[in-house]
């Protein structure tokens, strides 16, 4: 019975023992972005690479996140810090067309370890207050290289960590424009050919093993206060970002 509902949610190019991993990862990548701030989509996207197709990884990883992160909006929604929506989204259309229409000039390893070395600066430094007061350039960057790597959502925390917010403001905000930069880019995606409706039966357990984990992170996120709240957000941008920095120097010294 469970073999025969996962081959009916498997798309084409995926077995019935990777869905079910990918569907145990949707859930704990939830729960980890709820509960401790951010962290999950790239955990998320780490999984997928290794199980899904090439072509299909970033279109498909941006609508799970779209639905992911519009459930988290939906349970936080009177703690969305609505000031910073607007000119994020004007940004984040702007990045987006411009990513899907050019061909990126720079090698993606040293984006990659140019972000990760923002994100590392951004919590161990101090960042320019003016950050908060620019979501535009912050939706229109973080857009662009999203149509490329899929996970940018530390990058928009390094934004959203600027605004100051308490713990539940942080997740409401940072869910509420994580779902506007994965929809713009699924309608972009959407725009250039590629084919959701194939994948509509894997998005679609995806996203509803991922409302799952955003529920139990919840109860996680509920009983921290917002100092070990604060802790725990610096410890898994530094750990993500010191991934992308490894990842990208060791890339960059194969291509030399």
């Amino acid at each position: 019975m469970i073999q025969t509902f996962l081959q009916i949610l498997a798309p084409s190019g995926v077995g019935e023992l990777a869905m079910a991993a990918l569907l145990a990862a949707s859930f704990v990548a939830s729960f980890i972005t709820v509960a401790f701030g951010l962290g999950g989509g790239a955990v998320l996207l780490a999984i997928m690479a290794s199980l899904v197709p090439p072509a299909a990884l970033i279109p498909a990883h941006g609508v799970i996140q779209a639905g992911s992160n519009l459930g988290r909006a939906a349970l936080t929604l009177k703690h969305v810090h609505w000031p910073a929506i607007p000119t994020f989204v004007l940004g984040s259309i702007i990045g987006a067309a411009s990513g899907g229409m050019l061909v990126i000039g720079l090698p993606p390893a040293l984006v990659q370890t140019g972000v990760g070395l923002f994100i590392i600066w951004s919590v161990l430094g101090r960042p320019p207050r003016q950050l908060r007061d620019w979501p535009v350039l912050v939706g229109a960057f973080s857009s662009f290289l999203t149509m490329f790597f899929g996970a940018t959502g530390m990058f928009v925390a390094v934004y959203t960590k600027a605004l100051k917010l308490p713990r539940h403001g942080f997740v409401a905000t940072h869910a509420t424009l994580m779902t506007v930069q994965h929809g713009i880019k699924t309608i972009t995606f959407g725009l250039l050919g590629f084919a959701f409706a194939d994948w509509l039966p894997f998005i679609a357990a995806m996203m509803i093993c991922g409302f799952a984990g955003t529920l139990a992170g919840r109860m996680v996120l509920n009983r921290l206060d917002d100092r070990w709240f604060r802790r725990i957000l610096d410890t898994i941008l530094l750990l993500v970002a010191a991934r992308l920095v490894i990842a990208g120097v060791v890339d960059l010294f194969r291509l030399s």
